[in-house]
């Protein structure tokens, strides 16, 4: 999105940007997921454009000008990545730019999407959103796009939906997933899970990943141990091979302390490894999630 909306940017050195390939390195994460997000300027008969040409500067700037850089969407993908290379996912958030075209649909996932959030905060022909008043669930149609994404093998990402819009999935989808939300417990906000949806997603062998936004953690200033409190209440509800991180670096302005770009994952790495084992840390860094991509 960063890149689409100011194309002077750049993957490689971009200051304003969270997310760089020097930074990646630095922090050496081995895959980083790049979200298709059209902002709400966008007039409704433009966005599945915009989304394409945002499929273009991923395979353009990103993927095509840095040969460390490649496009995973499987696990065989990410095992086949040499030590310095890192993998780059391709994701969807919002159906917003599909309108009711299951073709649209398709031909994003042709071109490599991974996972589809089915709406932002609002209501679109799928679902509806986390802000939406309404609170309605999945429409007839947003049924079968869950039922197209089980089909195709690709997460379905219920980050953003209402909480009917919530169960109507974890009803019917194989591979769900909250890509970015935290627990409603420690932060009650409209796009935090509740404790019933946490375990719902537990048993269904869903991911969580905990996110690094900071009015999503706490009503104070956001720090590393609030991070680190919800990552332990969704263990505690018996999550701890259900959960890692969603920053959701590059979709916000403020960022908690000491967590400012993808550079500093070292001090949350720090932090975590004073509370769990090797082990747990590794998990909650990459293999949870890599364990739970559908192919």
């Amino acid at each position: 999105m960063k890149l689409w909306i100011d194309r002077s940017l750049s993957f490689e050195d971009g200051k304003s940007l969270h997310v760089t390939l020097p930074a990646l390195k630095e922090a050496k994460v081995k895959v980083q997921c790049f979200a298709i997000y059209i902002p709400e300027t966008v007039p409704e008969e433009a966005q599945f454009t915009v989304a394409l040409e945002m499929v273009d500067i991923f395979f353009e700037q990103v993927i095509g000008r840095f040969p460390t850089m490649k496009f995973v969407r499987s696990k065989r993908d990410i095992d086949a990545l040499g030590e310095n290379e890192t993998g780059a996912m391709l994701t969807l958030e919002g159906c917003d730019v599909i309108g009711t075209s299951m073709v649209k649909l398709k031909t994003l996932l042709r071109l490599g999407v991974s996972s589809v959030g089915l709406t932002w905060n609002w209501s679109n022909a799928v679902a509806d959103g986390a802000w939406e008043q309404r609170g309605a669930g999945l429409t007839a149609f947003g049924k079968q796009v869950v039922e197209q994404l089980n089909a195709a093998k690709r997460w379905v990402d219920v980050s953003h939906l209402s909480e009917k819009a919530f169960w109507d999935v974890l009803e019917i989808a194989r591979f769900p997933i909250a890509s970015h939300s935290n627990t409603y417990r420690f932060c009650p906000h409209p796009r935090n899970l509740r404790d019933e949806q946490i375990k719902a997603l537990i048993a269904k062998d869903g991911m969580i990943g905990i996110n690094f936004v900071p009015y999503f953690l706490t009503k104070e200033k956001a720090s590393i141990t609030d991070v680190l409190r919800h990552l332990e209440h969704v263990c505690s509800l018996g999550g701890a091979r259900n959960v890692g991180f969603g920053s959701d670096f590059d979709g916000i302005e403020e960022t908690v302390s000491g967590l400012d770009t993808v550079r500093d994952y070292a001090n949350l790495v720090n932090e975590l490894q004073k509370h769990y084992s090797e082990e747990e840390v590794e998990r909650f860094l990459f293999r949870n999630f890599y364990d739970h991509l559908p192919q």
